[in-house]
């Protein structure tokens, strides 16, 4: 007969911790050994809560972590698909490729920060098709004549923006080892590729090149893939500065002033030439921004990096980014300054909306003020707009010398005055030496 605990063993009866010690003891055993390897996270709640949509995918499914979603398995027959066109591109056998994620396997799980739940084989099966499928994917990218006339993704549906939006996000990735395991640039022929040897990481920054419309590849360039963890790692590495931090990270207080505080005490606002988002620069009155442009795809994008920066970086540069861009950004009217200077791109057409996006940018984020990337560009900006000095001169500038006619109006009304004050005196003086008594 059953005890209240449930055992039936009698000794259980006389100590029934025994029994519950040693099944916790059996659990804290078969825990798995927690991986430095780990880079793919699920996202916070905390984070989550702000946008579910930012962080879940909508079209196609990559790696474990929502493989067998209802709305995703549509795209499942057109990865196999892709897989097929792989082996025949190499021709090698599934026998070949299977053995490598069996060999990795165990590397593979520990890159995920949660248990696996499917079995070998079946995880097996989903990093081979899916890797394949990302592999293709890149290929027919960069080299059109792989693309098939009935390719779904490349031609009729066209549905490579709604891919390029899946592979960004945080839970749909696969580490970037087994893609690299997986190619095999010897036994694919590109007739157009001037390139001896292709490479997934040459691949890669081709596709984040073309679909990023990025000018400049500096920072593509410093990307080498023994330290690349996935694409969104790949991302973070565009957009990350590539100095060191500034010598001064102290912040002494929260309160920076908004563009439209700083346009009232006279700063001057300028685009900053520089692609890398973060150099910032403030000096003699002009404070330079690198032109940001506000879209449903920037909040997708940088989300997904400030959920990866959290989980698994020291330094929190895209976190820091978005505070300061958050402080100086509090109203449609600081939108519509920073558009006026060429900083900001505006693709939601509503300056509103563009304020809005900024600031719930910033819900869920943290602020170090001991370490933080933009503190000597708070504290200048702070201090210029604490000078009297700046807003008086402002002041004059924006209301009584903003146009030619203002300036011939107040110069007119000065002369005016002067006049008149020397007409008062010399009335006075003229009236002073008429009572005078004569000599």
């Amino acid at each position: 007969m059953a005890n209240r605990y449930g055992d039936h063993s009698p000794n259980d009866i006389e100590n029934p911790s025994v029994s519950l010690a040693t099944s916790l003891r059996l659990e804290l055993e078969s825990l798995s050994p927690l991986s430095s390897k780990c880079s793919i996270y699920r996202v916070s709640e905390r984070l989550r809560l702000v946008n579910e949509n930012a962080y879940t995918p909508q079209v196609v499914s990559i790696g474990p972590l929502h493989h067998g979603k209802e709305r995703l398995r549509a795209m499942e027959e057109h990865k196999k698909r892709y897989l097929c066109d792989y082996l025949k591109h190499t021709s090698l056998g599934l026998e070949y490729y299977i053995k490598i994620i069996k060999d990795k396997e165990e590397e593979l799980r520990s890159c995920y920060a949660e248990p696996i739940r499917f079995s070998s084989d079946e995880f097996t099966k989903i990093v081979l098709v899916d890797a394949a499928f990302i592999i293709e994917v890149l290929l027919r990218y960069c080299f059109h004549e792989l693309q098939d006339e009935h390719d779904r993704i490349f031609n009729k549906p066209w549905m490579l923006q709604d891919i390029w939006r899946d592979v960004r996000l945080l839970e749909n990735q696969l580490p970037f080892f087994i893609l690299e395991h997986l190619f095999n640039p010897e036994r694919i022929s590109v007739p157009s590729s001037n390139d001896e040897r292709l490479s997934i990481i040459k691949l890669s920054h081709m596709f984040f090149k073309g679909l990023m419309q990025l000018k400049g590849t500096e920072n593509l360039e410093r990307i080498s893939s023994p330290r690349i963890e996935h694409f969104v790692d790949i991302l973070r590495n565009v957009y990350v500065p590539l100095e060191q931090k500034p010598e001064v990270k102290r912040l002494t207080s929260m309160n920076i002033p908004s563009i439209t505080e700083l346009h009232r005490a006279g700063v001057k606002f300028k685009m900053r030439s520089s692609k890398n988002l973060f150099d910032i620069h403030f000096s003699e009155g002009i404070l330079e921004i690198p032109k940001l442009t506000i879209s449903d795809e920037m909040e997708l994008t940088f989300r997904n990096l400030l959920a990866f920066e959290e989980c698994h970086c020291r330094e929190n540069y895209l976190n820091d980014y978005v505070v300061i861009i958050d402080r100086l950004v509090n109203t449609p009217k600081d939108v519509d300054l920073l558009v006026k200077y060429g900083i900001v791109e505006n693709r939601l057409g509503d300056s509103s909306q563009g304020a809005t996006l900024i600031n719930k940018l910033a819900d869920g984020v943290t602020l170090d003020s001991d370490d933080f990337y933009f503190a000597q560009i708070s504290e200048q900006l702070r201090a210029y707009c604490k000078t009297s000095w700046h807003k008086w001169r402002a002041n004059l500038k924006q209301n009584y010398f903003h146009t030619p006619w203002a300036i011939v109006s107040v110069i007119a009304a000065v002369l005016l005055i002067i006049l008149t004050i020397i007409q008062a005196v010399c009335s006075v003086i003229s009236v002073t030496i008429k009572d005078l008594p004569p000599r």
